[in-house]
């Protein structure tokens, strides 16, 4: 398959980007995984079989690149995503709140309910992505919806 590479950063990179957010929860680090996403895109001689292999591979290369850099030491003392949440604009309110809530799950949850309600990939895909089992997927995507709707659960009145 013959890549088209300005469309294909155009179509996926703000995905990309929120997909590394989600694990980072920094801006800057999540914009350097994208970047090192799509230029890994640039050198590979990999043959794609459809874009949506493209978009699977790029984003396994960027959450990749994402968990890296989050282990660095300096990257674990800093915490400015409020900062980050701050400055992004909502609808409504309460979609800041539903986001601040995602953002505040542990990781292993986060990205499979980024990657399920965001990026709308089925399990099975969202499996293969990862590196993992369905079940796994399965899994976390039950416990990661359970911890949001107790959270969440006096929503309805407000």
């Amino acid at each position: 398959m013959t890549m088209d590479f300005d469309n294909i950063y155009d179509r996926y990179s703000d995905r990309l980007y929120a997909a590394a957010f989600n694990i980072c929860r920094q801006q800057q680090d999540a914009e350097d995984a994208v970047q090192d996403a799509f230029i890994r895109l640039y050198h590979s001689r990999k043959d794609f079989e459809s874009e949506e292999h493209i978009k699977a591979w790029l984003l396994r290369v960027t959450i990749n690149a994402a968990k890296s850099t989050k282990r660095l030491f300096w990257n674990r003392m800093r915490s400015s995503y409020e900062e980050y949440m701050d400055s992004l604009v909502f609808e409504e309110e309460s979609d800041k709140d539903l986001m601040d809530e995602v953002l505040k799950l542990p990781e292993k949850y986060r990205i499979v309910i980024h990657l399920f309600y965001f990026e709308e990939y089925k399990v099975k895909e969202i499996a293969e992505i990862l590196n993992t089992s369905e079940n796994t997927v399965k899994t976390r995507l039950l416990i990661g919806r359970r911890i949001l709707k107790d959270k969440l659960e006096g929503w309805e009145d407000e």
